[in-house]
């Protein structure tokens, strides 16, 4: 319920439902591996009380350079946002080395250890460690290997949650092409807002004379055989145009092929020949 008031803007009323959470909360034999103070300092981060979530950083005796265990891989996460949210607050660029240096080893043992929820989410923190450092280019790398991670599964908060700062990462996305249906779908589903209606951009590889010819016909109810005796050619070489077609636009069906040609004017221009 806290994440939930948290997702509605109302940082308030979810620290509320947290502190609530902690005093009825007992523990038993189980691990605490998400511990509930963790995610209380997650919503003074976001609610920018920087000096309270380092308060508790430093009173679970939390530092960059701790080693790295499972059962306390939630607190040095949360620990990545606060040097993280230290750098946006005062421009401290030693704190977003050392978020940056405690990312990457985040990193290697979520990988190590099969836990792709982990990995998504920190590679999403080091996409920002890059871009509050200025290096917005570079920051594309880790946010599509998220993105290459988080999509076959359907995470949706992990991004949106993240805001603007992940947001504006997600439209650079957009215009280069990268997962297309699951970045728009993304962005549709942050908050009413600024506009962040994928801007298109002309494809890197444009598509061929031959290609558009086909891509006209993928507009249309003909099935590829029906298509292959309109343009003359062997069902073979429908294929393989069709196939390229999808590898240019970045999808992996026609319906979605269409819809991307659509955005990109293509389909205008294979309809005008």
């Amino acid at each position: 319920m806290a994440r939930m008031r948290a997702a509605e803007g109302d940082l308030g009323g979810a620290l509320a439902m947290v502190d609530e959470a902690d005093r009825l909360y007992v523990g038993d034999y189980f691990p605490n591996v998400r511990p509930i103070a963790a995610l209380r300092a997650r919503l003074l981060i976001a609610a920018g009380r920087m000096a309270e979530a380092g308060a508790w950083a430093r009173e679970r005796g939390l530092f960059p350079g701790d080693d790295l265990t499972y059962l306390r891989e939630y607190e040095h996460i949360t620990l990545a946002r606060i040097l993280l949210g230290r750098a946006r607050q005062e421009r401290d660029a030693d704190s977003i080395g050392q978020a940056t240096q405690l990312l990457e080893r985040l990193l290697g043992a979520a990988l190590a250890g099969g836990r792709a929820g982990s990995a998504i989410e920190i590679l999403v923190l080091q996409a920002l460690a890059l871009q509050a450092g200025g290096d917005v280019a570079a920051a594309s790398l880790p946010l599509g290997r998220a993105l290459a991670l988080a999509e076959p599964e359907g995470y949706v908060r992990i991004f949106v949650d993240e805001g603007e700062a992940i947001a504006s990462l997600l439209q650079a996305a957009a215009r280069r092409g990268v997962a297309p249906t699951y970045v728009r779908a993304l962005l549709a589903a942050f908050p009413p807002g600024a506009d962040r209606t994928p801007i298109s951009q002309p494809l890197i590889e444009p598509l061929s004379e031959r290609e558009l010819d086909v891509l006209r016909f993928l507009a249309t109810d003909l099935d590829g055989p029906e298509i292959a005796r309109e343009l003359v050619v062997s069902l073979h070489t429908v294929r393989s145009h069709t196939k390229s077609i999808y590898a240019k636009l970045g999808v992996n069906n026609r319906r979605a092929a269409v819809s991307r040609a659509d955005e990109l004017s293509l389909l205008a221009r294979a309809r005008d020949r």
